[in-house]
């Protein structure tokens, strides 16, 4: 969407310039060699590093600011670098900067700093310069126009995209694209698909975005039939197919897709191997894990993305591979909080009471601050570990030291914690007095405890706030039968079978379940063997 605003002026040099200590290299030859003042080099410096480089828009802030008298070239090239980068914030600052300044901006302008207004979802600011636009007779600029549409499409008022777009002559594919990409992430696809099919001539992100939005909705048969359907697919393409069947549970599917991705020699992204782990988390394929992990690790990689990471933790943890879980966590230079809680978790719900427990000291030790999914791990691991003492000095800690207020996990873990310690009184007391209302599994955890530690009383109560809540549910009465049976109190089994025979609750028969999704992932797992080209890196 967005063009050179100006032609670039070549000096040799800058052909080499492909990174950060290249540009300083050369930029300490033009001052020696008196080109800081060159108006052509400084155009040439400022492009490097504001938009060819990636990562040195700060350099190139700190040589905007050296210069005296800067062109309109140099003007445009610092509010488009600024517009694409993490502080796109920084491109309104330059224009209002210009706009002060003897320069009037033109037509390149526009189109930097609406993508910047985009980003930022800065609505407000758009419609000022939008009028801007207007004022200055620049509406009709077809690059100006397409910014106009895909910032209102995607943050703004859709009618006014569509009065722009029905108001151009000659609509391209990008006005198009825009437009339609609007329509499909307000929802609206009916109308998406309508835009869709009275396109002139569709590109890959026209194919892309209306794959994606019925993949997103679940309507995995439209995606697949347009999927099939697109002359040329890309990564994006690919990933989307997968993600949407990640999201609807179909993991054999989503393998399944990566297969044909492999045949077509598609090299999968980050993005790929994230939904590709998460259908191996959900489905158990620990299998197709762990060879994704080793063709990693073939491709010479030094080391992978916190984010990747722990995807493998989640991964290997949820797949009962908990040693490889810590393997991974031990092989990452960085984590975030995110990785902490893989590996705390994960160790916590597999029965390592203690080792969950010593990392998160490490991870204070570490300076890294806990939060709410972090305490639900250590309060999981207090209750697998029978640490009565340590689960109250966490729930304290968690919300005293940390600020943080419990939710119903962390009161169920508690209620976990003193109910497998057989500290009923201590646990009924503890939900009365929780600052939030109970929900079933606390009442079903309650009535648990009450089954293995044979108290009748306190289990007829847990009983009856469950029946409040869910009386159909046949689990619930035969817990408490079983109570009454273990202690023998026949005569309340009665009354727990006549009260389901009154209320139509059917007991169900007890049986083995094998799914046909994990039958078709099993006869996965056997018959395929989905590799990584190992040639390049995927990431």
């Amino acid at each position: 969407m967005i063009r050179k605003s100006h032609q670039r002026l070549s000096w040799g040099p800058w052909k080499l310039c492909t990174s950060f200590r290249a540009l300083k290299q050369i930029h300490a030859l033009m001052v020696v060699n008196g080109f800081n003042s060159h108006l052509s080099s400084l155009r040439e410096l400022i492009y490097a590093s504001a938009v060819a480089i990636s990562g040195t828009i700060n350099y190139a802030h700190k040589l905007f600011e050296q210069i005296s008298d800067p062109d309109i070239f140099i003007w445009n090239t610092m509010i488009r670098g600024s517009a694409q980068s993490s502080n796109p914030i920084n491109s309104i600052s330059l224009y209002t900067q210009l706009e002060k300044s003897c320069f009037r901006p033109d037509k390149f302008t526009f189109p930097f700093l609406l993508k910047a207004c985009t980003k930022l979802s800065w609505v407000s600011m758009a419609n000022q310069i939008h009028g801007k636009i207007v004022r200055l007779g620049f509406e009709s600029d077809t690059f100006v126009r397409n910014s106009l549409i895909n910032l209102h499409a995607n943050c703004g008022d859709l009618n006014v995209a569509g009065v722009i777009f029905e108001g151009s002559e000659n609509r391209d594919v990008v006005a198009w694209s825009a437009l339609l990409a609007g329509y499909a992430r307000r929802g609206e696809i009916v109308t998406a698909r309508k835009l869709f099919d009275e396109m002139p001539e569709r590109d890959l992100i026209s194919w892309n975005v209306m794959i994606s939005v019925y993949a997103k909705r679940g309507e995995m048969e439209s995606a697949r039939k347009l999927f099939d359907d697109i002359p040329e697919k890309d990564v994006v393409s690919w990933n989307a197919m997968i993600a949407g069947y990640v999201l609807c549970g179909a993991h054999v599917e989503a393998l399944e897709i990566f297969e044909e991705m492999q045949r077509a020699r598609e090299q999968p992204d980050e993005v790929t191997l994230l939904s590709l782990l998460s259908a191996c988390a959900d489905s158990g394929a620990l299998d197709i894990g762990r060879r994704i992990h080793c063709s990693l690790m073939e491709t010479g990689l030094k080391e992978i993305s916190i984010v990747l990471g722990n995807a493998l933790i989640d991964m290997y943890a949820k797949c009962g591979s908990i040693e490889r879980a810590v393997e991974v966590f031990r092989g990452m230079r960085e984590r975030d909080v995110s990785t902490w809680n893989s590996i705390i978790c994960g160790l916590a719900f597999h029965g390592y009471a203690k080792e969950s427990i010593c990392l998160f000291a490490e991870m204070l030790r570490e300076r890294v601050r806990p939060n709410e999914i972090t305490f639900v791990g250590v309060l999981v691991a207090c209750s697998h570990g029978g640490m009565v003492y340590e689960g109250r000095e966490y729930f304290d800690l968690m919300r005293i030291e940390y600020g943080i207020n419990p939710n119903i996990k962390h009161y169920g873990c508690m209620v976990d914690i003193l109910g497998r310690a057989g500290l009923l009184s201590e646990a009924f007391e503890f939900v009365e007095t929780m600052m939030i209302k109970p929900n079933a599994i606390i009442w079903r955890t309650l009535l648990g405890a009450c089954r293995v530690h044979g108290n009748v009383e306190l289990g007829e109560h847990a009983n009856q706030r469950l029946l409040e809540m869910r009386p159909d549910e046949s689990g619930d009465y035969v817990l408490l039968s079983n109570i009454y049976a273990s202690m023998g109190e026949w005569n309340g089994v009665e009354r727990v079978r006549r009260l389901m025979d009154d209320r139509g609750v059917r007991k169900e028969a007890g049986c083995s379940l094998i799914e046909a999704d994990n039958k078709e992932l099993m006869h996965f797992l056997l018959d395929s063997k989905p590799k990584l080209d190992s040639r390049k890196s995927a990431v």
